[in-house]
């Protein structure tokens, strides 16, 4: 079975496939860039979590926060804030329909945004990111399921 961790980053990733303006260039990866064919596009992926003790008793039962971010990425030559915003809400309303990512996750909180500006190359690029707090409990000896 798959860790709850890799189950929620899959339902993140459903999620904000079919956008409208990022359709279905949306990876789980951050080693290679996206091609600019497939721009806009998205990148989604874990980069921490945090792990709390809810109970005494053995197994004990942890409420995990894990950490993910989208990043966004936009080409062309003007409107990049615009186009930004744009597929920032259509994130936020796809991941605030569904805040249990399938019934795997107690809560779904967006936490920061920021945004960069690139102006090499032929035409310019402009990545935001955005992290999404998910919090989710298991017992310690059993990080495949939920509870």
């Amino acid at each position: 079975m798959a860790h709850v961790r890799k189950l929620l980053r899959d339902s993140l990733t459903t999620a904000v496939t079919g956008l409208a303006t990022t359709g279905s260039n949306v990876y789980q990866s951050r080693v290679y860039p996206i091609a600019a064919n497939k721009l806009p596009g998205l990148l989604v992926y874990s980069k921490e979590e945090s792990v709390e003790y809810s109970t005494m008793g053995l197994p004990r039962i942890q409420e995990r926060t894990v950490s993910f971010t989208v990043e966004m990425y936009v080409k062309g030559v003007s409107g990049y804030d615009n186009s930004l915003d744009q597929i920032c809400a259509e994130i936020e309303e796809a991941l605030y329909a569904d805040i249990t990512l399938g019934g795997n996750a107690a809560n779904l909180m967006l936490r920061d945004f920021s945004a960069e500006f690139n102006g090499s190359g032929d035409q310019p690029v402009a990545l935001a990111t955005i992290t999404v707090d998910v919090l989710y409990r298991v017992r310690e000896n059993d990080p495949d399921t939920t509870i």
